[in-house]
């Protein structure tokens, strides 16, 4: 887990394949003990520029049962009204010494950008039309706890097939 420790999750294709069974291991490992505080004194601020009701709780949820500290920013109340720019909320947030920033953003790239502004990890929970890297690992692993493999499967979307194309 060293390897992965403190990396952003930008883009799935930034993984090998194993990369990525391995994040797929340690998720079941934090799946069956979640109560356990493996993220304590660790800070995550959650950053939604547009409505997500599952990924947004999720991510809020997975982080207070593992023993996060979770600021959940209110994005239709913040200086983004007033015009400041995604580079300025990057430069506030990085001042607070996150140790991870999950972010939605409506536009592709938006997520990338943000990771190129702050010391810590950043996590994609989807940027625009461009990606959504948790949904496509959660998609995974539902699939290898349902059929205990993915590689062979003919009916898996593409999206899960390219996860085993990465680097």
């Amino acid at each position: 887990m060293s390897k992965l420790k403190g990396k952003s999750l930008i883009s799935i294709t930034d993984y090998s394949k194993e990369e990525i069974l391995q994040i797929l291991d340690i998720a079941e490992e934090f799946e069956k003990n979640v109560r356990q505080k493996l993220l304590d004194q660790y800070v995550v601020a959650s950053l939604f520029f547009e409505p997500s009701t599952r990924t947004q709780s999720s991510f809020e949820l997975a982080g207070k049962r593992l023993g996060a500290d979770v600021m959940s920013m209110n994005m239709g109340n913040s200086a983004i009204k007033k015009g400041e720019t995604l580079i300025d909320t990057a430069m506030t947030l990085n001042a607070m010494h996150p140790d991870i920033i999950v972010i939605r953003h409506q536009d592709s790239g938006a997520c990338n950008l943000l990771s190129q502004k702050v010391n810590c990890a950043v996590i994609n929970a989807g940027d625009g039309r461009r990606e959504h890297p948790t949904q496509a690992l959660l998609d995974a692993l539902t699939i290898i706890n349902r059929k205990n493999k993915i590689e062979g499967l003919h009916k898996v979307s593409s999206i899960i097939k390219n996860l085993f194309r990465c680097k």
